[in-house]
C-alpha cells in the first residue's frame, strides 16, 4: 500500500512538471501577440509558485559578482549559468525532471530569455556614463561704427601695454586686450567664458568691435578710441552678436540664431569674428547713405512728373556725384570687402568662421544691393547732367541769338546815321 502511493505521488508530480513545461514554451509566442513579455525568471518563478504554493521553491538570483548582462561574459556562459541557477532551484524534486526541465527551456528558447534581459535594468546600478561639460556662459560681441577715420598709430602709442602684436600682414586694424587672461587646462587658448579679460578690435575705417565687454563698460572703452578718431558721424551704429565655447563639441564649429559655437575662442578667433563684423556694421552706415540719395532722387524724379522741370542747381548736383564715388570707394578700398583674411588663407578652421559669417551677414548679397543702388544714382546724375547741360547750350545759344541781332540793329543804325550825314 506505501509502495502504491509513492508511485502516486512521484506520477503527480512527473504530470505537475510537464504541464509547468508546457506552459512555459508556450509563454513567448502568447505574449508576443499580446505584450511585451516580463523576463523570464519571474515568469518560471511565478508558475511554481502558484501551482504548488506548498513547494516553497524559490529561484535565487544571479551573484552580483556573475552578473549574466556583464559584456565580459559570451552568451555560452550566460546560458550555463542560468542552466546552474535553476538546477539549484530545482534540487529538492527529482533529478532526471529537473534536468530534462532546464535542458529543454535552454535549447528551445535561450534567444528570448536573452531578449528579456537587458543590461540598463539588471546591471549594478552604476551607469558609467560621462557627465556632459556644464555650459559656458555666452560671449557678447558689440560692433560699432562712429567714425570714418581712427589714427592707430596714437591709439597704440597711448595702450601700449594692451596692444597685442599683429600676426599677419593686416595693418587695418589692431588689437587691445584688457584684463586677466583665463588659462585653459588644455592650452588651446583664451578662456573668455565667465572671465573678466576683454578684447577690443579697432578698424582703420572707423569700426570698433568689443569682446565680453559689459554693458556698464562700453561706455569707457569707447572714449579710448574716441580720442583718436575723426570724422564724427551725427549717429552711431551698432549690432550685437555672440559667441559660445564648448570643448566637447564634435565639429570646429557649430552655427546658430545669432550666435556662433566654437570648440575655444583664441586671438586668432578674435580677429577673424571682428573683421567679419567690422565689416558688416560699416557697410550698413554705407548702404544707409546710398538709400539717402536715392531717396533725394526719387523726390527729384517725382516732382519732375508733377512739373515737367526740376529746379537742382550743378553745385549740388555735383555733390551728390561725389558722395556716390566716394561711399563705392569707401567700400572696396578700406572696408577691403573682397580682401580675404590673411589667417583664414593659412587655418582652414578660420577659414571656416570666415566663411560662414559673411554668409550669415550677407555682405556679398548686401554689396550687390549697394551696387545696384549706386547704379541707380549714377544713372539719375547722367540724366540730369545731360539736362542741365541742354539749359545751357539753350542759354548759349539764345545769348548768341541775342548778341547777332544786337549787331545787326547797329549796323542799320550805323547805316542810317552815315545816310542821314551824307544827304546833308
Amino acid at each position: 500500500m506505501k509502495m502504491k502511493t509513492m508511485m502516486t505521488v512521484m506520477w503527480r508530480y512527473h504530470r505537475s512538471i510537464d504541464a509547468h513545461m508546457k506552459s512555459i514554451l508556450l509563454l513567448p509566442s502568447l505574449s508576443s501577440s499580446i505584450s511585451p513579455s516580463p523576463p523570464p525568471t519571474t515568469s518560471f518563478r511565478a508558475l511554481f509558485t502558484l501551482s504548488n504554493p506548498s513547494s516553497g521553491l524559490i529561484l535565487p538570483p544571479p551573484p552580483r559578482s556573475l552578473n549574466p548582462c556583464s559584456p565580459l561574459l559570451s552568451l555560452a556562459q550566460t546560458l550555463d549559468l542560468r542552466r546552474t541557477n535553476y538546477s539549484l532551484a530545482f534540487r529538492p524534486l527529482s533529478g532526471f525532471v529537473v534536468s530534462k526541465c532546464v535542458s529543454s527551456v535552454s535549447s528551445a528558447h535561450h534567444v528570448e530569455w536573452n531578449d528579456a534581459v537587458s543590461c540598463s535594468e539588471v546591471g549594478d546600478g552604476n551607469t558609467g556614463g560621462v557627465t556632459e561639460d556644464e555650459p559656458r556662459p555666452s560671449i557678447p560681441v558689440r560692433a560699432y561704427f562712429f567714425s570714418t577715420s581712427v589714427d592707430l598709430r596714437s591709439l597704440v602709442e597711448q595702450n601700449k601695454p594692451n596692444f597685442i602684436p599683429p600676426t599677419s600682414r593686416m595693418t587695418n586694424y589692431v588689437v587691445l586686450r584688457f584684463g586677466n587672461v583665463k588659462s585653459e587646462p588644455n592650452g588651446l587658448g583664451a578662456n573668455l567664458s565667465g572671465s573678466d579679460c576683454c578684447y577690443i578690435v579697432v578698424f582703420q575705417y572707423g569700426s570698433i568691435v568689443l569682446f565680453n565687454v559689459r554693458d556698464q563698460e562700453v561706455d569707457g572703452y569707447l572714449k579710448i578710441v574716441q580720442k583718436h578718431a575723426s570724422g564724427l558721424l551725427p549717429e552711431m551704429r551698432k549690432d550685437e552678436y555672440e559667441v559660445r565655447e564648448k570643448p566637447t563639441l564634435n565639429t570646429w564649429m557649430q552655427g546658430g540664431l545669432d550666435y556662433i559655437m566654437l570648440q575655444y575662442l583664441n586671438i586668432d578667433g578674435i580677429r577673424t569674428i571682428g573683421s567679419v563684423l567690422g565689416q558688416s556694421i560699416a557697410l550698413d552706415y554705407y548702404v544707409r547713405q546710398v538709400d539717402g540719395m536715392v531717396g533725394e532722387f526719387t523726390d527729384i524724379n517725382r516732382g519732375m512728373e508733377k512739373t515737367g522741370t526740376f529746379t537742382m542747381e550743378r553745385k549740388k548736383l555735383f555733390q551728390l556725384v561725389g558722395k556716390a564715388n566716394s561711399n563705392l570707394a569707401d567700400v572696396i578700398l578700406k572696408l577691403g570687402l573682397f580682401e580675404r583674411s590673411d589667417i583664414a588663407w593659412k587655418d582652414a578652421k578660420y577659414a571656416q568662421i570666415w566663411e560662414y559669417l559673411r554668409d550669415e551677414f550677407e555682405l556679398t548679397q548686401r554689396f550687390a544691393s549697394l551696387d545696384f543702388k549706386l547704379k541707380f544714382v549714377e544713372h539719375n546724375i547722367r540724366f540730369l547732367q545731360e539736362i542741365l547741360q541742354n539749359r545751357k547750350s539753350d542759354f548759349l545759344e539764345w545769348l548768341i541769338i541775342i548778341l547777332i541781332g544786337a549787331e545787326i540793329l547797329i549796323s542799320v543804325y550805323d547805316i542810317a546815321h552815315k545816310s542821314a550825314m551824307t544827304s546833308l
